[in-house]
């Protein structure tokens, strides 16, 4: 893949991450932190030239689009729209419309398509049915419940294999092993909030990751980036590129965001929920540095669980 196709892919990636209009401060922040970071790694990427590009309207989508000639290209930039518009949940209107602009003038073959479409419902139905949209309002009004996990090592211990199962997600090339990436961190805060007496919905959960600082958006956002411009996702041509053995030669970098994402929430919610924005990212920062150290010492163990993992065992760990 030439550095104009990376370069294709990633414009419509970040078009898809501004498709609803309604990005908060923070989050377009955490996007541009993104671009900045994978720029300083990939010098030829041009990521910051990019994202501003993209928030200036200088660039288009039919440019983009029709710069990718090969149908693997075309059908990978599709998936990364998809993956980056269900960041944040269910996608919004103008995401579909967005969505749907992209597919006709990418001329995607249609079956292809709705296969990766229907994958991609199918995380974001067992995402919502694994951890409630809403709380009952019954629920809700009684915040304290009884505790079904034991508060300490046992919280400790599930937020260490939550990690290792995120990192170990981020070094598979397919798409849909990123998309689950963000349900199973829900996943994991709504189990330390329930351990600590407190029931939680999916809007309080995606409201609080983004308080402590890790953007939905920009979390899918700098796995693709990362795959991509190390030649480790998608398909050109009918084959994946790179697989789980050249893959797992990268960095599982999602291993340190969901191990510090993890031990904030336990401190927050252990303390009564009292901490506030400013220090929910203070604390993360802090704990993002150490937590990279480990993210070193558990590489064996990350790949060697990357080599074990399909998408019908994912679909049961986000479902259960």
């Amino acid at each position: 893949m030439t550095p104009q196709e990376q370069q294709s892919i990633l414009t419509i990636a970040l078009l898809a991450g501004f498709a609803d209009g309604h990005k908060a401060d923070s989050e377009r922040e955490a996007i541009r932190r993104m671009a900045d970071s994978l720029g300083q790694e990939n010098a030829g990427a041009g990521l910051p030239r990019l994202y501003q590009d993209v928030l200036l309207k200088r660039v288009s989508l039919s440019t983009a689009a029709s710069s990718l000639q090969d149908a693997g290209q075309r059908q990978l930039a599709y998936e990364m729209a998809v993956c980056v518009c269900d960041a944040d949940g269910r996608q919004s209107e103008p995401e579909r419309a967005f969505l749907a602009e992209l597919k006709t003038l990418l001329k995607l073959d249609p079956t292809v398509a709705a296969a990766f479409e229907r994958e991609a419902d199918a995380i974001v139905d067992a995402a919502e049915k694994a951890v409630p949209v809403a709380v009952p309002a019954a629920v809700a009004a009684a915040s304290v419940v009884a505790a079904s996990v034991t508060p300490g090592v046992d919280l400790d211990k599930s937020i260490l294999n939550h990690a290792l199962l995120n990192g170990a997600l981020e070094l598979l090339p397919q798409s849909w092993a990123s998309m689950a990436i963000i349900p199973l961190q829900v996943k994991m805060v709504y189990a330390i909030g329930k351990a600590h007496g407190v029931e939680l919905d999916q809007g309080h959960i995606r409201e609080f990751i983004a308080a402590v600082g890790v953007g939905l958006t920009s979390q899918y956002l700098e796995q693709f980036g990362r795959k991509l411009l190390g030649g480790l996702l998608g398909k050109v041509a009918g084959r994946a590129i790179g697989g789980v053995g050249g893959a797992a030669t990268g960095m599982a970098f999602s291993f340190a965001t969901t191990y510090a994402l993890g031990q904030v929430a336990k401190r927050y919610y252990a303390g009564g929920r009292v901490m506030s924005t400013a220090l929910l990212q203070e604390t993360f920062q802090s704990l993002l540095g150490p937590a990279k150290q480990m993210q070193t010492q558990y590489l064996p163990q990350i790949r060697e669980k990357a080599a074990t993992l399909d998408a019908g065992q994912i679909m049961q760990m986000i479902k259960r």
